[in-house]
């Protein structure tokens, strides 16, 4: 883990925020919490009558691969897609998601 440089530290003032940007890019965990987060909008956006058809959500990179039990589910969410994928990244405020894959 790489430390901050102590005169860096002693000059500048930095926010708490910016303090944990800047450990969460430094040890690259931004792809799990981005896809905590993802998983989380996933079920607060689409209710409980989607997630209970949802059987996996996974983020690669910056395609959502949801995985459905329902065909009919599945055909319906794919005429949304691009609504979905925008309601997302407002709710996330920020561009997370490019591309939804049904399953």
């Amino acid at each position: 883990m790489k430390k901050f440089e102590a005169q860096k530290r002693l000059r500048e003032e930095s926010s708490i925020q910016d303090i944990l940007k800047i450990i969460i890019k430094e040890n690259k965990l931004d792809y799990g919490i981005n896809s905590l987060d993802v998983r989380e909008a996933w079920r607060n956006l689409l209710g409980p009558g989607i997630a209970n058809y949802t059987l996996d959500i996974i983020l690669k990179r910056d395609v959502l691969y949801v995985a459905l039990s329902s065909p009919i589910v599945r055909e319906e969410l794919t005429y949304g897609k691009s609504k979905i994928i925008k309601m997302i990244n407002e709710e996330l405020r920020r561009d997370v998601i490019r591309d939804i894959i049904f399953r």
